[in-house]
């Protein structure tokens, strides 16, 4: 990495591991660096306070370290994290003022793991659960064909509804298969190749 480029920090990017949000940007000097990659929990110098600055010191808010990467010429760094609340100092899940979360699929995927990891009795997932697997893959069907009708005879509307349901089935589905999205990004993407 390329501190001396620019006077000693570098800009460092903030990704959420999972949906890949952009929450945050901040600067790091060698030492913040050093003390992230050691404790695996985001570090940035602060340029105000002019010194290390443990991102959820007083909030309790911390950055989990899950991936880091630097740009080609080195001078940037991206890290993927898991965040422990809010990452903006306002209580956003961002800094950026964006209209909603662009990616809340991939949330959705990690609502529905939770729900594998912490039943609750009398969630919709816990009983179609005990249903078992052709349950919930007929589930998919159901939507699958509820989403044609749609698109063929109701209003966008309806259409966005019905499209929401077999998203959600799906990803369910995919859960009680052990198969993750990014497993289906990786597919689509080779096969686009």
């Amino acid at each position: 990495m390329n501190f001396d480029k620019n006077t000693g920090l570098l800009p460092v990017i903030i990704q959420d591991e999972q949906t890949l949000e952009v929450l945050m940007l901040g600067y790091m000097n060698q030492e913040a660096f050093d003390k992230t990659s050691a404790e695996k929990i985001v570090t940035f110098f602060s340029r105000s306070k002019n010194r290390l600055w443990t991102k959820g010191e007083t909030s309790g808010n911390f950055l989990h370290v899950k991936e880091v990467f630097l740009d080609c010429d080195e001078d940037t760094i991206l890290i993927k994290a898991k965040a422990d609340g809010p990452t903006c100092h306002t209580g956003s899940r961002s800094c950026f003022k964006t209209e909603h979360n662009q990616n809340f699929i991939f949330e959705l995927e990690n609502i529905i793991a939770d729900r594998y990891e912490n039943p609750q009795e009398g969630s919709y997932i816990n009983k179609m659960r005990k249903k078992g697997l052709n349950k919930i893959a007929q589930k998919v069907g159901e939507e699958g064909v509820e989403t044609v009708i749609a698109a063929l005879a109701e209003t966008e509307f309806g259409l966005i509804n019905e499209a929401s349901d077999l998203v959600f089935h799906l990803l369910f589905l995919l859960r009680e298969k052990n198969v993750s999205l990014e497993t289906i990004a990786r597919n689509l993407e080779a096969r686009h190749r």
